[in-house]
């Protein structure tokens, strides 16, 4: 289900957060006080704003306490973070994930009310553990410590056949998902299983590390077979 999100904040996490959310099909509300970074990613999500987050009456007039999720992104200032945190609490935002730079900040952020705290700097490596056997994969993005997104170009074996075929879909052999086809200059949101395959298609899937896994060395596994 779309989301609508805001994401505060817009250094390299704050960043990559918001532009991960638009390619997953949410509507994204970039905000950062610093006009270059707002510019930089202008081109990438719904709305950019420039604007000061620790002002409550500013937030209100944006509308944000009627979005569904607010990241804070902010990480070195910690004064700001918090503020941004009982701010969005304050006017209403249900679900808010705030950024910790050390345990102390998580910590407090957790007391304050964040219903989700991330370490990013913690995280990073076991992140990168996850999808270092997704040696297949194009591009691969962790969403949480299970579940991740990857972009995969069709092998010559999935060319001419369906996706329900294939064994996509949440009842099929696989239980990934394919969000979007890629096919040329077009583009197919949630392809339904009857979608056929075609020569240098571009899916893009999402499921557990180990159901993506598996599809791949089976995707491996085909190719050499073709080869011999």
């Amino acid at each position: 289900m779309k989301k609508q999100i805001v994401v505060i904040g817009l250094g390299q996490f704050g960043m990559s957060v918001a532009v991960a959310l638009v390619f997953i099909g949410h509507d994204v509300l970039a905000l950062d006080r610093n006009e270059t970074e707002v510019q930089n990613i202008a081109s990438r999500v719904t709305h950019a704003v420039q604007a000061d987050a620790t002002n409550e009456a500013i937030l209100k007039d944006l509308g944000i306490g009627n979005v569904d999720v607010a990241v804070v992104g902010i990480g070195g200032r910690i004064e700001s973070s918090v503020l941004v945190t009982i701010l969005l609490k304050k006017i209403g935002v249900p679900y808010v994930i705030a950024r910790a730079s050390s345990e102390l900040h998580g910590s407090i952020l957790e007391k304050i009310g964040a219903d989700k705290v991330v370490y990013p700097e913690r995280d990073y490596g076991a992140r990168v553990a996850e999808g270092i056997t997704l040696t297949n994969v194009a591009d691969y993005m962790s969403l949480t410590s299970v579940y991740g997104v990857a972009k995969l170009k069709a092998p010559s074996y999935f060319v001419g056949a369906k996706l329900s075929e294939l064994g996509f879909g949440s009842k099929g052999k696989w239980e990934v998902a394919v969000l979007l086809l890629q096919r040329g200059q077009e583009v197919v949101v949630t392809p339904r299983g009857s979608e056929v395959i075609k020569a240098d298609d571009v899916l893009i899937i999402c499921g557990s590390h180990n159901h993506v896994e598996k599809l791949l060395v089976e995707a491996e596994k085909n190719k050499k077979e073709e080869e011999k």
